[in-house]
């Protein structure tokens, strides 16, 4: 990294400790109850490419140890820079590889099955993959039941592709192998935890 490209690099948190406590606690409450939108406070000069919930999510939640697969579009932009300069993440080619991963909207989501499931000893060696949409008021509908939700929660979603809700049965049903997924508007989060039931409106109507 030259010194012309530290010069134009966005800054990281304002209040380093305070920026990241805040972005980690709206992961943590996505989590705990799937299905509901978590404003997220953006307390950072986030990049241009990637929304910036995203962004502080992940601004947050990587460190030195971790390895993140970006999507096409963030990849081959200042995203990618912004991150390992402020994290030291390291960048890994294939989702498989990948502890954290991205997908910028407009970029194809992989397959669920193409990033780590983890293993039935060591779950948590899984990714946790953060997908930007468009938003949460349109778009297909989920009926969401499972852990941290009391009887149903129905989630509107613009921007997965559809055959999310399919791919996510097969994800289901490796517990306690999966992913975990955060879906990030430009401004809030929805936690999609590998615990979570997900049926979609149409095959209730059927």
């Amino acid at each position: 990294m030259n010194a012309h490209s530290l010069q134009d690099m966005q800054a990281g948190f304002a209040v380093e400790a305070l920026g990241s406590q805040a972005a980690f606690r709206v992961a943590l409450q996505a989590l705990s109850h799937p299905g509901r939108v978590w404003p997220m406070p953006i307390d950072a000069e986030c990049p241009a490419h990637g929304h910036a919930a995203a962004a502080v999510c992940l601004l947050a939640l990587l460190d030195a140890d971790c390895a993140l697969w970006l999507s096409p579009r963030l990849a081959s932009s200042s995203t990618a820079a912004w991150l390992r300069f402020h994290t030291g993440c390291q960048l890994v080619s294939l989702p498989a590889q990948a502890q954290f991963a991205w997908v910028a909207q407009g970029d194809e989501v992989p397959d669920l099955a193409a990033f780590m499931p983890g293993t039935d000893t060591d779950p948590e060696t899984s990714t946790t993959l953060v997908i930007d949409v468009a938003g949460f008021d349109g778009g297909a509908t989920f009926h969401l039941s499972g852990p941290g939700i009391a009887t149903t929660q129905a989630l509107a979603v613009q921007g997965l592709p559809d055959t999310f809700a399919g791919q996510w049965a097969h994800n289901h049903a490796a517990f306690p192998r999966g992913v975990d997924v955060l879906l990030a508007s430009p401004a809030a989060l929805v936690g999609l935890p590998r615990t979570t039931r997900i049926a979609a409106l149409a095959a209730l109507e059927n």
